[in-house]
């Protein structure tokens, strides 16, 4: 189906909608470096591709994907309405985080990337403290600060 709005009065109220700012995921995420005692990083530093999250000293990068923004194998749904539009906005999201993270691996930084929906369920949520500490400290160097030895 074709959109039903010119292509000015699309651009017009597309401009108009502004980011929340990934609130939700990010906090989510805060949550989870908190519980573990996981210090040293900061958000948003000017590297390319924009990560959500920077461990300056160990060189890694963590970018947060929503779901439905950078096309989840899992949980996107291509909508109904202009749909040729949403197929190349997303796939031109999933190109440029490629080439994004492709630039900051050839300047020495690791590449975390996470999905979403992996911050809503415990089990997602112990994944993604593993391969954050593997990438940060080293495999075991979170179980010094967590309860009974445990990563998560």
């Amino acid at each position: 189906m074709g959109d039903w709005l010119t292509r000015e009065q699309r651009s017009r109220n597309m401009a108009s909608i502004r980011s929340k700012g990934n609130v939700t995921t990010e906090g989510a995420f805060i949550s989870i470096l908190r519980k573990a005692g996981v210090s040293g990083w900061r958000r948003h530093l000017r590297l390319p591709g924009k990560p959500d999250f920077v461990f300056r000293t160990q060189r890694v990068a963590v970018f947060l994907d929503g779901c439905f923004w950078h096309g989840c194998p899992r949980c996107y749904r291509l909508p109904h309405d202009n749909r040729s539009y949403w197929e190349k906005k997303v796939a031109g999201n999933r190109k440029r985080d490629r080439l994004r993270s492709r630039e900051l691996r050839s300047l020495g930084w690791h590449i975390l990337r996470f999905w979403e929906h992996t911050l809503k369920s415990p089990r997602g949520r112990a994944h993604v403290l593993a391969k954050l500490s593997a990438a940060v400290r080293g495999p075991r160097a979170l179980s010094s600060r967590h309860p009974k030895g445990r990563v998560a």
